[in-house]
């Protein structure tokens, strides 16, 4: 089983950065991808960068350009590095790694930590 924690969240002003940290205890299969998800009130949970065990990323368009994301897997932790923050990036950012069997065909298990509040806003 594995636990995800994140940290790094809070209240910044539009232009502003932050870096996100989700550190992952246990064994997280070699083949996986972690991201991050984030949702805002009243809106549903949506998609913002994921990177696989590979090191293939992909972001949502919005995000394109403004944010990073990275792994340490000798620390097993997945970041995000956010810049010239927006104030609809305000959300609760979520960790998920995702494991596979065999083959990214093959989901095995699916982890979420338990959130981080990011608020953008002068």
């Amino acid at each position: 089983q594995v636990q995800l924690v994140e940290s790094g969240g809070g209240l910044v002003q539009p232009g502003g950065s932050l870096r996100l940290s989700c550190a992952a205890s246990g064994t997280i299969f070699s083949i996986n991808r972690m991201g991050w998800y984030r949702q805002a009130p009243g809106k549903q949970r949506e998609l913002v960068a994921t990177i696989t065990s590979g090191g293939s990323t992909n972001y949502a368009d919005s995000v394109k350009g403004r944010f990073t994301i990275s792994r340490d897997n000798a620390k097993n932790t997945v970041y995000l590095q956010m810049n010239s923050l927006k104030p609809e990036d305000t959300a609760v950012y979520y960790c998920n790694a995702a494991e596979y069997g065999s083959t990214w065909s093959k989901l095995r298990g699916d982890y979420w930590g338990q959130g981080t509040q990011v608020t953008v806003s002068s």
